[in-house]
């Protein structure tokens, strides 16, 4: 039993420590390759801190557990809105109004009507998979031009200021870009460390999430909690601690971008690739409970982060509360229910 507490403390210890690392080195990566930070939080951060969803939902079809392998990312889609957005922004204000957002979280709406379509008929095969690759296909594209074109503003208006100031004053302007880069806080000075510092996140956040997942649901048994509590808090919300572990360092660290861009870019991770990814081996069978309420509940989060970056809505106290306090409610309504996700 003491191991189970030690595992479940150790697992929180090296999700933060993961999580800080992980933001630091994508930021780090973002300015000094004039990517944008969002881009970043969309794909690597988002990508990342999926790895645990993707481990557990293809071992869960592969073992003919389809529930939990659609109960896992449902689940962890709700809890990313509700409560990795609302948790942090009880620590720090969450600003949701980065350029590019709202139509990246316009397209999660899209994904995640098409998912919900898919679901009405079951199994989710073959075919259903390869479409869902597809259209992740169609979304790193979409990112990869974005961060070109970040990039080719970015050289010309450092070109202009660099023309600017050798005529002005005689001093070459990539000085002071260098400097100014140099001014931000804790992060990686050259490319090649803030590399070490994103593979150390990726590895970090996934062990982490290991031992954290193992002992709580050790100590769980071992309080009598029944399994499908278990399944439904601790598998699915145990998944989603990486990405609650990034974003609450990400919004201490002042870096907004890259907390909205974790949580829309994970759940379009969730939905495409990790059931595209599992459809393609296994066809998941989706229990018929899951579509009476929890998929609409996932569907209504989507389109609120969608109104939040519309809006440029900043998450305060206030608003993180009663996020936290919804997912609580939700919950609750669940067990109450006997809707096990």
């Amino acid at each position: 039993m003491l191991f189970d507490y030690i595992s479940l403390a150790g697992g929180l210890v090296v999700l933060i420590i993961a999580g800080d690392v992980l933001v630091r080195g994508s930021v780090g990566i973002a300015q000094r390759l004039g990517i944008p930070n969002l881009v970043i939080g969309l794909t690597i951060v988002a990508f990342g801190t999926s790895a645990p969803e993707l481990v557990i939902s293809l071992k869960a079809a592969l073992e003919d557990a389809g529930g939990i392998a659609i109960g896992n990312v449902v689940g962890s889609n709700i809890a990313n809105v509700l409560l990795v957005l609302g948790l942090p922004a009880l620590i720090a204000a969450t600003p949701c109004g980065e350029a590019g957002a709202t139509r990246n979280a316009l397209f999660m709406v899209a994904v995640t009507v098409v998912f919900i379509g898919i679901c009405f008929f079951t199994p989710i095969g073959l075919m259903d998979g390869v479409a869902l690759l597809c259209l992740l296909a169609m979304f790193l594209a979409a990112s990869t031009i974005t961060a070109q074109r970040h990039r080719k503003a970015q050289k010309k208006i450092a070109a202009a200021s660099a023309g600017a100031a050798v005529a002005d004053t005689g001093v070459d302007a990539d000085m002071g870009t260098e400097d100014a880069l140099d001014d931000v806080e804790d992060v990686p000075d050259s490319v090649w460390i803030a590399l070490v510092y994103i593979v150390l996140g990726l590895v970090g956040l996934p062990l982490g999430a290991h031992f954290t997942i193992t002992g709580a649901t050790d100590i769980a048994m071992h309080w009598g909690v029944s399994e499908a509590v278990i399944g439904l808090t601790v598998i699915a919300l145990g998944t989603s601690l990486p990405e609650l572990a990034t974003t609450v360092m990400a919004a201490i660290r002042q870096h907004g971008a890259v907390a909205i861009g974790n949580v829309i870019g994970s759940n379009i991770f969730n939905l495409l690739a990790i059931i595209g990814i599992t459809a393609v081996v296994v066809p998941i069978d989706v229990p018929p409970e899951v579509l009476k309420l929890d998929v609409w509940v996932m569907l209504a989060c989507a389109v609120l982060l969608a109104f939040l970056a519309a809006y440029r809505i900043c998450l305060n106290k206030i608003s993180g509360l009663a996020m936290t306090a919804a997912y609580a409610f939700y919950i609750t309504t669940v067990y109450m229910l006997g809707n096990v996700s």
